[in-house]
């Protein structure tokens, strides 16, 4: 069965003049309508599509690449809303995602996003949002975990081993919404993360995604983050730009510990805390020193 809300690698079998039809193998043949066909397209190739249901119920293929896929979360445009839900932008021209009022956290509103995860339905096998987005989340610590990723239900599987996370991997995260201490994020699209207000020195917003690094992986199974690349390597290597700095600045600078953490972000774009490992790991090596003034390169003639 050729999974329904994913991608799919299908042979052209034959050309109508409403489109192609695709080799859909034991599901039969699946038209990708004229709308979709290029001049480059011909009998006996084989084209990567997506696969869903278009307003007929009746499996389709497109070449537009939507927003999300099945398995994963997304910041989506409410477009329209009618008696049994909202219906969501998703990159789908003639297909808008359905999320029906009992997945909503709060009635959506036209105009406004959400964060959601794509799904199929169990009992109708069609595709459809989520603002209950907990619940697929899982815990990198714990075996039991709110959602498998060997759902019989997910056309994601069976797939490859989730990687171990340690301090300072790197991460793909969704911010998910602000809390009193920071923004909850989306982790690799499988986990909860919190990203801390004294570790963001730059605008964020609900919807952003960006690479964040993992600082440490909590009791509960939610996982600190941090903007900044962490662990020994990050500290040499910024330890070294601010060797450059001084050398650069007539072998001074005016920033010290306690300095603001945004005149340092400002002017370094690193958190205070490499900052002060990099001044450590500078003095340990006696290359500076720390005055209350700041810090000094060392006179080496000596």
């Amino acid at each position: 069965m050729i999974p329904i809300g994913t991608y799919s690698t299908l042979r052209i079998v034959k050309q109508v003049d409403f489109g192609l039809y695709l080799d859909g193998a034991e599901t039969g043949e699946i038209l990708l309508p004229l709308r979709y066909v290029t001049p480059d397209m011909h009998i006996g190739d084989e084209i990567e599509v997506f696969i869903y249901l278009d307003q007929s119920e009746r499996i389709v293929a497109t070449t537009e690449r939507p927003f999300a896929t099945v398995g994963q979360f997304a910041y989506l445009k409410c477009a329209w809303i009618n008696e049994y839900g909202a219906f969501l932008s998703w990159g789908i021209q003639m297909k808008d995602l359905f999320c029906p009022f009992r997945e909503q956290k709060k009635r959506m509103e036209i105009g406004k996003s959400y964060i959601v995860y794509i799904k199929l339905d169990e009992d109708s096998y069609r595709l459809m949002a989520t603002a209950k987005v907990e619940k697929f989340l899982m815990s990198p610590i714990s075996p039991k975990s709110p959602i498998s990723p060997m759902s019989p239900i997910s056309p994601i599987s069976p797939i490859s081993p989730i990687p171990p996370l340690t301090h300072g991997t790197p991460a793909d995260c969704l911010i998910w919404q602000k809390t009193p201490l920071g923004f909850k994020c989306i982790v690799d699209n499988l986990y909860q993360g919190q990203l801390y207000d004294n570790q963001i020195f730059r605008p964020l917003t609900t919807g952003d995604r960006l690479t964040a690094y993992i600082d440490h992986i909590r009791q509960d199974g939610k996982i600190d983050l941090t903007l900044q690349p962490t662990g020994h390597k990050h500290t040499l290597d910024f330890a070294e730009q601010l060797l450059r700095y001084l050398y650069e600045n007539n072998g001074h600078c005016e920033l010290g510990d306690h300095s603001d953490a945004e005149l340092i972000y400002d002017r370094f774009k690193v958190s205070k805390k490499a900052f002060k490992r990099a001044v450590g790991d500078l003095y340990r090596r006696r290359l500076i020193n720390i005055t209350p003034e700041g810090i000094d390169l060392k006179d080496q003639r000596g």
